[in-house]
């Protein structure tokens, strides 16, 4: 997967067409399709063998093939067809929201990759190109791993310019890395893990000297036990603190391909295209489906944190100062950062289907399915990042352990912020198309909220800053404007969610809660806007607080993550389980001791 690729060109650089005609896909529900949101899951994975491992007990080659493994039991599992995938259908849509996603980030990396990217770009074309219906079969089955080669070690951010050509020649293309700098950066490539792989590579398509635009090309990268020739890939080290994979940089030596492997409905078109840019867009439509896709499992994340924060501060004690054990979920440092997160939890839980419905069934316009998409990643990944930090730091010592979830998952989510587009970089262009007016996403009523107004209040406030000055492309536009882009877009989302959240009819005390903590964001604007003072906002959030740990643990138990839960420090019973399996060292050594002698 181009997991860290980032596929925006900045705003400033957009030509103008390209406001109306960045091509999104909306494409027509199948007939019998099912409306979401998808149903709750009843496959038990949990319960299987593969995931009753510990990763933590596994040297990392063992834990990236057992990533590999459960990739293909989870696929195999949801039995999606290529029309599912194409479509989106629900049967998409709930493998990406199972809980089981989140257990393993690795696995979640594989399948986001291998379903999303490289099945989802093939399943267009199968109608006209029925040659690529057995390649498609072998990855519905997961027989062969689909990677998806795009950005290059040189470009990053600038994925429109890569350097890697695939030459027409009278019976195929030479697929080839001119230098370094164009070395394919990050989707895993090795052979090491007994399964093939097939990328699709996206390379400059080269006729008669001449460039006729980037498009993808089928290339075999492995088989079972080695490279194919040509094809070079060097494993990088894993990155700190997550569950490993076998992420790598990916060249090409002038490799033979034939002409079957341009990706196309019709092969025989390759013709330069009137909009480079726009086409280039057309090719990777999938990348934007996939900055709706890749949040899901940080909802079951931030309910699997909730969980084991809550449940550990039930049974963790400590001595008063009357020398009487107490529980230290009786102090309010310990309840706000876990009610938090389950108000978080609880909200996001109900927005995202919510919000996945409106962008797939609900709009026509494709600018404004990828504006949610991007809304949604933004708020989801944000509060991820704020509440389970604070949750692992309140469980002391334990909490930074990889066994019991949260530190390890807390690094994980470092690379979800940059999947599928960068979080900051996708909120500067639909910041400044929001402000220009290119089109709109369906704000709450401002009356109808205090996040609501929050947020109407902070776009106008920037279409007001933006009407005094030159241009949208000044340096006053690039000082002042973008680097309010992501709160703004937080702040939609934050109304949205809470708009839906009190449809949907959630507790009052969770809504209270969720109110609250999202003021704390920007308490200035709440005191100078709304008249909330700050010690007015500190006694609601108190009050919503005590309000909700009343039902803490029926929360708890609604957030329905308990079966894919196994930090140890859920229980005495269980850490003690937990450390009696862990290696342990004695010796018959004898120690010896320097002779002491007494000095006056």
């Amino acid at each position: 997967m181009d997991f860290f690729c980032l596929l925006i060109i900045q705003v400033t650089g957009f030509p103008e067409h390209l406001s109306t005609k960045i091509p999104f896909k909306r494409v027509p529900r199948p007939p019998g399709c099912s409306t979401f949101p998808p149903a709750m899951h009843s496959n038990e994975l949990y319960n299987h063998p593969l995931f009753r491992v510990r990763n933590e007990l596994l040297t990392k080659d063992e834990s990236v093939a057992l990533s590999y493994k459960r990739a293909r039991l989870v696929l195999r599992t949801h039995r999606l067809t290529a029309s599912d995938v194409q479509f989106c259908s629900e049967k998409f849509w709930s493998l990406m929201m199972d809980p089981i996603c989140s257990l393993d980030i690795a696995m979640f990396t594989i399948l986001a990759a291998h379903v999303g990217l490289a099945i989802g770009t093939l399943s267009r074309h199968l109608k006209r190109r029925p040659d690529l219906r057995p390649l498609v079969n072998d990855l519905l089955r997961m027989d062969t791993v689909g990677v998806y080669l795009l950005t290059e070690r040189g470009h990053g951010l600038d994925a429109f310019n890569i350097e890697t050509t695939a030459t027409r020649t009278s019976d195929g293309y030479i697929l080839h890395t001119p230098r370094e700098e164009a070395t394919k950066f990050m989707p895993a490539t090795t052979p090491a893990f007994g399964i093939p792989k097939v990328a699709l590579v996206m390379a400059r398509l080269i006729v008669d000297g001449r460039n006729h635009g980037s498009r993808f090309f089928i290339v075999p990268i492995c088989n079972e036990k080695e490279m194919y020739r040509g094809v070079i890939s060097t494993r990088l080290p894993t990155r700190s603190g997550t569950n490993p994979l076998d992420f790598s940089l990916t060249r090409f030596d002038h490799v033979h391909i034939p002409l079957s492997a341009l990706v196309a409905s019709d092969i025989n078109d390759i013709s330069i295209p009137d909009r480079p840019l726009e086409a280039w867009w057309d090719e990777i439509w999938r990348i934007q489906l996939g900055t709706m896709a890749v949040p899901a499992p940080w909802i079951s994340a931030i309910k699997a944190a909730a969980y084991i924060g809550g449940r550990y501060s039930m049974h963790r004690h400590v001595i008063g100062t009357r020398n009487a054990s107490i529980p230290v979920i009786s102090f309010r440092t310990q309840q706000s950062p876990i009610i938090n997160a389950v108000a978080v939890a609880m909200v996001m839980d109900n927005w995202f289907p919510r919000g996945i419905r409106f962008a797939m069934e609900e709009t026509t316009d494709h600018r404004v399915r990828h504006a949610m998409s991007v809304i949604m990643k933004a708020t989801i990944c944000r509060h991820f990042q704020r509440c389970v930090p604070e949750i692992a730091e309140r469980c002391g010592a334990q909490g930074t352990f990889e066994h019991n979830y949260m530190a390890r998952i807390e690094n994980d989510g470092k690379g979800v912020i940059i999947a599928e587009g960068d979080v900051l970089t996708l909120c500067i262009r639909l910041f400044s198309e929001l402000l220009l007016g290119r089109y709109t996403v369906p704000l709450p009523d401002p009356n109808s909220s205090l996040l609501a107004q929050h947020a109407a209040s902070l776009l106008q406030e920037n279409r007001d800053i933006l009407s005094g000055l030159e241009s949208h492309r000044s340096e006053a536009f690039n000082n002042l404007i973008l680097p309010q882009s992501q709160s703004v877009i937080e702040a939609i989302g934050h109304a949205m969610a809470y708009a839906a959240a009190v449809d949907a009819n959630l507790p009052r005390p969770i809504l209270d809660v969720y109110e609250s903590l999202v003021i704390r964001q920007d308490p200035a604007w709440y005191s100078e806007q709304v008249g909330v003072s700050r010690t007015q906002q500190r006694l609601r959030e108190d009050a919503a607080i005590t309000d909700a740990f009343a039902h803490l643990e029926l929360y708890l138990d609604e957030l329905e993550i308990a079966d894919y839960v196994s930090a140890p420090i859920l229980s005495d019973a269980a850490w003690k389980a937990y450390s009696s399996s862990l290696p342990t060292h004695t010796g018959n050594a004898m120690a010896s001791f320097p002779q002491m002698q007494a000095m006056l």
